[in-house]
């Protein structure tokens, strides 16, 4: 072959791999916008689990609490802080049997919000790397009645959290025993 026939022929080579080369790096770089908002609504829904099984932890502690089980369940009817000494066990469950908790608008009507140590919410000063949470977590104690071994009685517990977003929410739910005669000597 002859020089002249070969003319341009590297120009549109390198041209097509400079395309092809640009296409990948324009796809590349586009899929790294979508990780990171998918690695931020994983850390937000792990938030809000945190959330959550914060405030059911802190429900199964104020159970073995002094006299907190004596007191027995009541018809609930308003929402309360949670403090060791303040708290409810309602004689109802949140939602009517057979109906998912997740039915229920959030915040419930019926609640005992805890505010977990160092938790910062909306609208209070945020700190380096801890952007605040959307709203206080909340829990729920239904009196379930005698425990299935009869050696205690049972409570169901639910409890929900915010991530920092009003769409972020974990609920988690959980039954607990409280045996006769037991005595909590320890913390949290």
């Amino acid at each position: 072959m002859a020089v002249g026939n070969q003319r341009g022929v590297a120009l549109v080579t390198s041209i097509l791999l400079l395309l092809i080369i640009t296409i990948l790096a324009l796809s590349m770089f586009r899929s790294f916008g979508t990780q990171e908002r998918i690695a931020g609504n994983l850390r937000e829904k792990e938030r809000a689990l945190h959330a959550a099984d914060s405030a059911q932890q802190y429900a199964e502690w104020w159970l073995l609490q002094s006299n907190n089980t004596a007191a027995g369940a009541v018809a609930c009817t308003a929402s309360v802080v949670a403090t060791p000494t303040q708290g409810q066990i309602c004689n109802a469950t949140p939602t009517p049997l057979g109906t998912p908790i997740t039915t229920l608008p959030l915040p419930w009507p019926v609640q005992v919000t805890y505010t977990p140590q160092g938790m910062v919410l909306l609208g209070q000063p945020a700190q380096v790397n801890n952007p605040p949470y959307f709203n206080t977590p909340a829990f729920w104690i239904t009196d379930l009645g005698i425990a299935a071994d009869a050696a205690g009685e049972a409570y169901q517990i639910d409890a929900y959290g915010f991530g920092s977003a009003a769409n972020t929410v974990a609920i988690v739910e959980s039954v607990y025993e409280v045996q006769q005669g037991v005595v909590n000597r320890g913390g949290l």
